[in-house]
């Protein structure tokens, strides 16, 4: 089967490095996309930083709910980026992630014992979607009887078609929900992320609503959509590669080169949310004029075979892999220490318990989101 992914493989060579169309420009190559994440100054996250101080008013006293959940670290520029993930790292150090280790290995088991004497399951149903939003919602204080509700939410918020809410009111479920949960923790703090994120200060200052509902809206998504889509991903080409597959089981000390290895060859991430050029740069011997929208084509940039030899080829054993999987520069993901704990965790389990594990059904019949930034399965049957 030919994936999204594999007709990156030869883009370089058929369109160049980074291929613009119209006032957008697509980085596909991988030195550039480097150059472009990793120079904050002259390719900024915040549309706003491009205009005038009456457009910036304006902006402001018309706040929407598109403000409220998307106005977050990933669409800010220094200083108020460098404060917001300054507030939310001390969540993430890996002393913290590595304690949920025990935790997130009781979920990974309880979740395999109650499908494991069926001899088939959908993997994404009942195993990568659930692992990572339990974690996630754990960690933030969620109730476990709202943990259902955040998938239709979650696919909202990335723009993934949802059949459950035709209406589209999934958003506006979202911001009542999360108002009521602030308002709650604002008065009677508790042990969780969104207490602290409510009482948290920084140089003095906290966190403002609209930085609060983002913030969470973030954290929510980003903190198992990435997950699920790593766990699945990597287990449906795994299961494409059974000598990859026994490889590993045979090596379980290759999980974290294994690990690495999905997210470049076919991460859960397409591209990165959008940049703007803030003066006239050329990349390579490509000009981009003030205000350019840039868009880095991950999917391409992990492909690039001048970086990655047989980079067209699945190799858990590849070494040096400087994959972007989780980004690059100052927005590279705060919550990829807990993404790669909960994959390891996830993948040596599957491996362990459903040794015969494979596709239920030809790999030509495996579907993918409609979303244009999250790549993930609709489904991923199984049997053993």
């Amino acid at each position: 089967m030919t994936t999204p992914y594999e007709q990156y493989n030869n883009i370089h060579e058929a369109y160049g490095r980074i291929i613009k169309q119209g006032s957008t420009a697509y980085v596909v190559g991988y030195d550039e996309a480097r150059q472009v994440m990793g120079d904050h100054k002259r390719f900024i996250k915040d549309y706003r930083n491009l205009m005038s101080d009456r457009e910036r008013i304006m902006t402001h006293l018309m706040p929407t709910t598109f403000d409220l959940l998307y106005d977050n670290m990933l669409s800010r520029d220094a200083p108020d980026h460098t404060r917001l993930r300054a507030l939310i790292s001390k969540a993430f150090t890996n002393r913290t992630i590595q304690a949920l280790a025990p935790r997130i290995q009781e979920i990974a088991d309880q979740l395999i014992d109650a499908f494991e004497g069926k001899g088939e399951t959908d993997l994404i149903e009942d195993f990568a979607f659930p692992l990572p939003i339990i974690v996630i919602c754990e960690l933030l204080g969620i109730p476990t009887q709202d943990h259902h509700k955040f998938r239709s939410w979650s696919h909202a918020f990335i723009g993934i078609s949802n059949e459950a809410d035709p209406s589209g009111n999934s958003l506006f479920e979202f911001v009542e929900y999360i108002g009521r949960i602030i308002h709650l923790r604002r008065h009677d703090p508790q042990d969780d992320l969104i207490s602290r994120l409510v009482h948290a200060e920084e140089d003095g200052q906290r966190l403002t609503e609209q930085e609060l509902f983002s913030m969470i809206a973030l954290l929510i998504v980003a903190g198992h959509e990435t997950t699920v889509n790593l766990i699945g991903n990597g287990m449906a080409t795994l299961l494409q590669h059974p000598d990859q597959a026994a490889l590993l089981q045979h090596n379980p000390d290759l999980i974290d080169n294994a690990i690495e290895e999905f997210l470049r060859y076919e991460g859960p991430v397409e591209m990165t949310t959008t940049r703007y050029a803030a003066e006239d740069v050329t990349i390579g011997d490509t000009f981009l004029p003030r205000g350019t929208t840039v868009i880095v084509i991950l999917a391409a940039v992990n492909r690039d075979l001048q970086t990655f030899a047989g980079g067209d080829t699945l190799d858990v054993r590849r070494e040096q892999n400087k994959h972007m999987g989780f980004g690059y520069g100052v927005h590279y993901c705060v919550g990829a220490p807990l993404a790669r704990l909960e994959a390891r965790i996830a993948f040596n389990t599957l491996l362990k318990r459903l040794p015969t594990l494979q596709l239920a059904v030809p790999a030509a019949k495996l579907s993918y989101n409609d979303s244009a930034i999250v790549r993930g399965l609709t489904r991923l049957l199984v049997r053993w």
